[in-house]
C-alpha cells in the first residue's frame, strides 16, 4: 500500500500545492484519475444486485472488478512517478569534474530520463483502460447514475492529455532518437484513442439521459 494514499485529502492538496517538487503533474494525474475510473466503480456497484440489470450483471462486475484494479495499479504509479523524479535529481546532481564523471552522469541522466518518461506513458495506457471500460458500461450502467459515467470519460481523457505532459517536458533532453520517435508515436496513438472512446461514451451517456 502507498504511504502517500494514506494522507488525507487535505493533505495531499496541501503538498500538492506547496514548494515540493512530489507529487508532481505525473503523480496528480494518476491521482485525479483515480477519481474518474472511482466513477466508473460507482455506476457498477449502482447497477449490480438490482433486479432490472440482471441480464448484465456478469458484464457489469467484470467492469468494476477491472475498475478496482486500476485503482491499484495507479497508486502504485503515483509513488512510481515521485520516485522516478527523485532519481532524475540524484543523477543530475552527479560530479561533472572529469571526464569519466561527465560521461558517467550523462549516461545516469539519461537513464533517468527515459525512466521518467515510461512512467507517465503507462499511466497514460491505464487512463486509455478506464476510457474503455467506462465507453463499455456507459451501454448497460445503471440509468440513473449513467452521468456519472460521462464523468469518468471526461476526468480519464483529461489525464491522459495532462499526463503526457510530464513525458513532453523530457523528450528534448532525451538523445536516443529511436526512443523518442517510438515514445512521439505512441503519444499520437494513446490522444486520439482516447478521443474516440470519450466521444463514443459521451454519445451514449447523453441519449441516454433524455
Amino acid at each position: 500500500m502507498s504511504a502517500f494514499f494514506d494522507k488525507t485529502l487535505r493533505e495531499v492538496i496541501e503538498v500538492s500545492a506547496s514548494n515540493s517538487p512530489t507529487p508532481g503533474g505525473g503523480s496528480v494525474s494518476a491521482m485525479v484519475a483515480c477519481f474518474g475510473v472511482a466513477m466508473t466503480a460507482m455506476v457498477c456497484n449502482l447497477t449490480v444486485g438490482k433486479e432490472k440489470f440482471k441480464d448484465v450483471e456478469p458484464q457489469v462486475q467484470a467492469i468494476l472488478d477491472e475498475a478496482n484494479a486500476i485503482i491499484k495499479k495507479l497508486e502504485k504509479l503515483v509513488d512510481e512517478d515521485m520516485m522516478e523524479f527523485s532519481n532524475f535529481m540524484k543523477a543530475y546532481q552527479l560530479p561533472k569534474n572529469t571526464d569519466e564523471e561527465k560521461a558517467t552522469r550523462t549516461e545516469a541522466v539519461q537513464k533517468a530520463l527515459k525512466s521518467a518518461t515510461d512512467t507517465p506513458m503507462e499511466i497514460a495506457r491505464v487512463c486509455l483502460q478506464i476510457l474503455a471500460i467506462t465507453e463499455k458500461l456507459s451501454t448497460i450502467g445503471n440509468k440513473m447514475a449513467i452521468s456519472d459515467a460521462g464523468v469518468a470519460a471526461y476526468v480519464a481523457e483529461s489525464c491522459v492529455n495532462a499526463v503526457l505532459l510530464s513525458a513532453d517536458i523530457n523528450i528534448p533532453m532525451i538523445k536516443d532518437e529511436q526512443y523518442v520517435q517510438k515514445v512521439l508515436a505512441e503519444k499520437a496513438q494513446l490522444v486520439a484513442e482516447a478521443k474516440k472512446l470519450k466521444d463514443m461514451a459521451l454519445t451514449v451517456v447523453q441519449e441516454r439521459m433524455k
